[in-house]
């Protein structure tokens, strides 16, 4: 809580001087004429009290900290903010069920793989807004775009193989994509389309639309081929991030995966502008009602001793 707690007016610690200087140097007059007893009977039920004392400082040097004004700043961010638009586009096609591509864990399916180093990729861009597309036979948008990183996390790790069907529909995976981003205002809006296999021959839309269509709407797309390059084409791979401003990348284990999405990660690095602004939390109410409570004290405890 007081992390970061600071004093708007922190000069007016000087008062404190003033108060120990008259405590010094004002000593208070006692009515002896009239009460020649009165001295004496103060000093003992008053002056001598080290509780009473006690509250009298604590009231006076808790007053003086209320008036310098303990502060504190939080700032505070305003979304959106100004970060990249991407969307996910993640092959669940039974051919996904491959094993053997983590050595370290040769039983896990490729999918599995690609659900960890994907959720690891999500957390590392706080500041994008991220969709998901899943595709299959057909293609789908799991998640719209959106800055809460958990809710896509959870999206990506109830994802399962054939959700989508069996087959591979690369390029309406593609269009689905530019869909998705397809009304972002961001500058920047990249795809990552990830797959294992050739896309299907009776594909309703052909690649050259699906490319048009990315670039009519300014999407870069990165391409990552996954297995052995015999299982995936390639070529197609290379003329969509060749044609949209991307970069093609092929991987045949989990740590070249890792460091495919890593680089991305860094290529697409930028300045983010956030809007945010400062909210002061003031405590000056803190020390004011301790001293008020002290004060209060003193003088109850004052007047009581006297009318011993």
């Amino acid at each position: 809580m007081f992390e970061g707690l600071y004093f708007e007016f922190p000069k007016l610690a000087f008062v404190l001087f003033i108060f120990l200087a008259c405590e010094a140097l004002c000593k208070m007059k006692l009515p002896s004429l009239y009460f020649p007893h009165t001295a004496s009977f103060l000093q003992q039920s008053v002056s001598k009290s080290k509780l009473l004392l006690f509250l009298k400082w604590l009231g006076i040097t808790m007053m003086i900290v209320a008036l310098m004004s303990p502060v504190k700043d939080i700032e505070l961010d305003v979304k959106p903010k100004m970060g990249r638009d991407i969307a996910l586009v993640l092959d669940t096609s039974n051919s996904m069920s491959a094993r053997g591509f983590d050595p370290d864990n040769v039983l896990a399916t490729r999918f599995y793989a690609v659900q960890n180093i994907v959720n690891d990729f999500i957390k590392n861009r706080e500041n994008d807004n991220l969709g998901i597309v899943v595709f299959g036979a057909f293609s789908f948008i799991a998640s719209p775009l959106t800055y809460d990183h958990n809710i896509l996390t959870r999206v990506v790790s109830q994802l399962y193989i054939g959700m989508a069907g069996k087959f591979t529909a690369l390029y309406e995976a593609l269009a689905q994509s530019v869909n998705l981003l397809k009304d972002s205002k961001a500058k920047t809006k990249i795809a990552i389309l990830l797959t294992d296999g050739f896309n299907t021959s009776d594909s309703k839309i052909s690649l050259q639309t699906a490319i048009d269509l990315a670039k009519k709407e300014g999407v870069k797309v990165y391409t990552i081929g996954i297995g052995s390059p015999r299982e995936y084409n390639g070529a197609v791979l290379q003329k969509i991030a060749d044609e949209t401003g991307g970069k093609a990348y092929g991987a045949v284990s989990v740590s070249q995966l890792e460091a495919i999405y890593k680089q991305i990660d860094t290529l697409e690095k930028s300045e983010i502008k956030t809007d945010s602004y400062s909210h002061k939390s003031y405590y000056y109410y803190l020390p004011l009602f301790i001293a008020f409570i002290a004060l209060l004290l003193y003088v109850f405890i004052r007047n009581k001793r006297g009318w011993k």
